[in-house]
C-alpha cells in the first residue's frame, strides 16, 4: 500500500501539524512538529523544553545530602541508576571503597528498577499500538510484586533515594530477601506468557516488523545508547566493555537484534533483558556477604552494629555504608565521572567538588536526550500510523531529555 501511494501521480500539498506537546501518546511534554505529505512523514522535529527540570542547577545550588533525594526525579522510572551514577562519581573523588554487601544490594536493586521500567515500558508500548484489549496491563501485575519490595527496603515506590554516596541506605527488612527469591522463581514464567500473548501476535508483527529500522551507523552517530542500540546489533553495554561495581563476577548475556534493527527488535531486547536481570539478581542472593537471611540481622543487633572494621557481625565488606548521612556531608575537592548502564542506555554523571557542602559543578550525559535525537531518521517517509510504534520503541522519558 506504501509502495502504491507514493508511485501514484496523485497531487498533494504538504501540510505542517503539531503533535503536542499536549498529547496522550507521547510519554510526556514533547512537541513533535511534522511536515506531512498525504500521509507521509516528510520531515519531524521534535521541539523540547517543555518539561525542563533544571537538574544540573539544582545540583549545583543544593547541598549533596539534599541532592541526592532530588537526583530520583529525572528519569522517574529508573532512580536507582540516577543516584548510582551520582554517588559513583562523587565517590570517585573521595576516594571511597565501597563494602562489598553494598556493592551487591546496588546490582540487586538495579535489576529490579530494570524489570519495573521495562514492564512499564511494555504495558505503554502496547497501548500505543491499540492493543486494549486489556493485556497492557498483565506487566503491571509483576511490576507492583517489585514495587511492594522497594517500598519496604526503601519507603518509596517512585523516588527511592535508597543508593547514597558511600553505600545504601538500609539493610533489607526480615523476610524481604525471601520474598525477592519468591519472585525471581515465578518471573519467567510471566515473561513466557508476555510473550505467548504478544511476540508472533499477527498484528504487532505487521505494526512492528520493518518499521523504524535503525541502521548502525545511524545509531554510533546520533549516540543512541541502551536497549535501541543493541537492537540494531551492537554489542554495547557498560556491565560488560566497562564492568562497574561486581557485574564481572557476574555470568549474564547481552541480547542483541538479529533482524534489521526494527521495532519488533527493540521490543525482544527489552524482553529478554527482563530475563537476564532476574537472573542476575538470583545470583546476587547466592553470593553477597553474609547472606540472605535473616540471621545476619540477629547477629548484628546482638553486637549493636558497632560498624568496626574487624567485627565479625557488621564491620569490613558486610557493611552497607561508608560514608555518614547528615546536612553536613561534604567531599573533598576535586572533578569525577562515573556511567551506569541504565534501562534507557548510558547514564553519566560528571562533577566537580570545590570541598564545600555544595557542588561547584554538574554534567549529566542522559541517554533519552540522544536517543530521541534519532527519531526524525526513523520517522521519514513513514506513515503517520508508524508514528507512535516507532517513537513507544526508543523508550524516552521527557524529564531525562529536558534535564
Amino acid at each position: 500500500m506504501t509502495t502504491e501511494l507514493k508511485s501514484s501521480k496523485l497531487k498533494t500539498d504538504e501540510m505542517i501539524i503539531n503533535m503536542g506537546p499536549q498529547h496522550p501518546a507521547t510519554h510526556g511534554v514533547l512537541r513533535l512538529l511534522l511536515t506531512l505529505d498525504g500521509e507521509f512523514v516528510k520531515h519531524v522535529e521534535p521541539v523540547i523544553g517543555h518539561l525542563h527540570r533544571a537538574q544540573e542547577w539544582q545540583g549545583q545550588n543544593r547541598t549533596w545530602f539534599q541532592y541526592q533525594a532530588l537526583i530520583d526525579r529525572v528519569d522517574y522510572l529508573s532512580g536507582m541508576f540516577t543516584s548510582w551514577a551520582l554517588a559513583a562519581a562523587a565517590e570517585k573523588i573521595d576516594g571511597l571503597s565501597i563494602p562489598m554487601r553494598a556493592e551487591y544490594m546496588r546490582v540487586i536493586v538495579a535489576e529490579m528498577n530494570r524489570i519495573t521500567s521495562h514492564l512499564l515500558w511494555l504495558g505503554t508500548f502496547l497501548i500505543d499500538l491499540g492493543a486494549m484489549f486489556g493485556f497492557p496491563f498483565y506487566p503491571f501485575r509483576e511490576r507492583e510484586k517489585l514495587l511492594d519490595l522497594f517500598e519496604a527496603i526503601a519507603g518509596q515506590r517512585m523516588m527511592f533515594n535508597y543508593v547514597r554516596i558511600g553505600g545504601v541506605q538500609r539493610e533489607a527488612p526480615p523476610g524481604w530477601f525471601a520474598k525477592l527469591q519468591e519472585f525471581t522463581e515465578e518471573f519467567p514464567y510471566r515473561v513466557d506468557e508476555y510473550e505467548a500473548i504478544v511476540t508472533q501476535n499477527p498484528i504487532f508483527l505487521k505494526r512492528t516488523k520493518g518499521v523504524g529500522i535503525l541502521q548502525p551507523t545511524v545509531a554510533r552517530d546520533y549516540g543512541v545508547t541502551g536497549p535501541s542500540l543493541r537492537g540494531s546489533g551492537i554489542n554495547y553495554d557498560l556491565r560488560k566493555v566497562k564492568p562497574y561495581s561486581v557485574y564481572e563476577r557476574l555470568q549474564f548475556q547481552v541480547p542483541l537484534g538479529e533482524g534489521p534493527g526494527d521495532t519488533w527488535d527493540r521490543y525482544m531486547c527489552r524482553v529478554k533483558e527482563m530475563r537476564q536481570s532476574n537472573e542476575i539478581i538470583k545470583q546476587c542472593l547466592n553470593d553477597i556477604p553474609g547472606g540472605t537471611s535473616d540471621e545476619l540481622r540477629e547477629r548484628r543487633l546482638a553486637c549493636n552494629s558497632c560498624g568496626k572494621d574487624d567485627c565479625p557481625n557488621c564491620g569490613g565488606d558486610l557493611k552497607i555504608m561508608v560514608k555518614k548521612q547528615n546536612a553536613g556531608l561534604r567531599i573533598k575537592a576535586g572533578e569525577g565521572f562515573a556511567a551506569v548502564e541504565s534501562p534507557r542506555g548510558v547514564l553519566g554523571c560528571y562533577v566537580i567538588s570545590d570541598g564545600g557542602d555544595t557542588p561547584y559543578r554538574f554534567k549529566w550525559r542522559n541517554p533519552s536526550f540522544s536517543n530521541l535525537s534519532v527519531l526524525p531518521v526513523l520517522l521519514r517517509d513513514r506513515p503517520i500510523a508508524d508514528i507512535m510504534a516507532i517513537f513507544g520503541s526508543i523508550d524516552v522519558i521527557l524529564p531525562d531529555v529536558d534535564r
